[in-house]
């Protein structure tokens, strides 16, 4: 590759990052991304189904009540 390309690809390269900076200050947020979010996955079928695997497994590492073993 020539120096002239090389020199037009960096050129190019730091173009895209001045964009990529600029539009994510642009776009600061509250701080509250919580609430930002909340509601998104209303009414989501794979949400709902990701949600519910997720707390089968979180109950499946839970001990198991009764009888304790020695």
């Amino acid at each position: 590759m020539s120096v002239a390309e090389l020199t037009k690809r960096v050129a190019e390269l730091e173009r895209k990052v001045a964009e990529l900076s600029s539009a994510s200050s642009a776009t600061k947020r509250s701080g509250k991304w919580w609430i930002e979010q909340s509601g998104q996955f209303k009414n989501d079928p794979v949400y709902d189904e990701i949600v519910r695997r997720g707390r089968k497994y979180r109950e499946s590492l839970r001990p198991k009540s009764g009888k304790r073993s020695r």
